[in-house]
């Protein structure tokens, strides 16, 4: 049973922290320094000569995640919840460490008929100086609850280019890339016990959603922001089929200066991420030399 007065209700979370090892720890579980271990060492590595310790943006997402306190919006039967969609937007360059607080605010319970949409949104303060940091919108689809004659949302205006994208990034995901995630927080089983994973129809444990969000959003960093985090601003897309371990994921990106529209696929050609969106600051001038 839903609980409907939960929209509109906030939480704020009691304070939450991290250290440069959980920066650390989440860009190796993205992927990052996969390919070549030479690369990727301001995400990857604290006490490189000549290379600061930057923390990759999607890592905002994480934060907001795991710092969140929710409001209860009803009992929901193990397994029925899936995570629909994820946005992240960075108000400043993430600290290498810092202690927050996030409030977490149910913004709606949408009636999708199979299921209900319930979309939450979780603002990230530093505890200690209050600035605002990250803003993360999540969507949880609830199969089986839907069909209660509610709104059913807000309508996307997301439409495909029509062209050939500008770019396409593509990674190779680690067999064992799901074990490796897993420890940044989400021990959900359905990503780690094959026999959870084939009640599910799957033939082994599936890729957590937000590790392939992560792969994505460090394609768009390197593409669009010259890897550089402080140009990087948002980033949204809808989870459309999962990702096994040890698969190629291929992210096309169609750049229009300043915003993005970007999909993640799978070798197949399943779309995995849908509706991306990225938005990024310009590159700063070149100082006079």
């Amino acid at each position: 049973m839903l609980n409907f007065d939960a929209v509109g209700e906030s939480l704020t979370s009691p304070e939450f922290s991290w250290t440069d090892r959980d920066v650390l720890l989440y860009a190796l579980a993205v992927g990052a320094s996969l390919d070549d271990a030479t690369t990727d060492l301001q995400f990857t590595t604290e006490n490189t000569g000549g290379v600061d310790l930057q923390v990759l943006p999607t890592f905002g997402a994480l934060i907001a995640q795991q710092a969140a306190t929710r409001p209860k919006i009803g009992e929901v039967p193990p397994g029925m919840a899936l995570h629909a969609e994820q946005a992240v937007t960075l108000h400043a360059p993430l600290p290498v460490s810092a202690r927050v607080r996030a409030r977490c605010t149910v913004q709606g319970i949408f009636d999708k008929t199979s299921g209900a949409l319930v979309v939450s949104d979780v603002d990230v303060h530093d505890a200690v100086t209050g600035e605002a940091l990250v803003t993360a919108r999540s969507g949880t689809f609830l199969r089986g609850e839907g069909g209660f004659g509610g709104d059913r949302g807000p309508r996307t205006d997301w439409q495909g280019p029509g062209r050939a994208p500008d770019t396409v990034v593509s990674y190779p995901t680690r067999p064992d890339q799901a074990l490796l995630y897993r420890l940044t927080g989400d021990r959900n089983p359905l990503h780690s016990d094959p026999a959870l994973a084939r009640s599910r129809g799957t033939d082994r444990p599936i890729l957590h959603g937000m590790c392939t969000y992560g792969f994505t959003g460090r394609a768009l960093l390197h593409a669009l922001c010259d890897s550089d985090p402080r140009r990087f601003v948002s980033m949204s897309g809808r989870f459309t089929a999962p990702v096994l371990p040890g698969d190629v994921i291929s992210v096309s990106i169609w750049d229009d200066g300043g915003t993005a529209q970007f999909q993640t696929v799978r070798a197949d050609g399943a779309v995995v991420i849908d509706h991306g969106v990225c938005r990024y600051l310009p590159a700063p001038p070149q100082a006079a030399k």
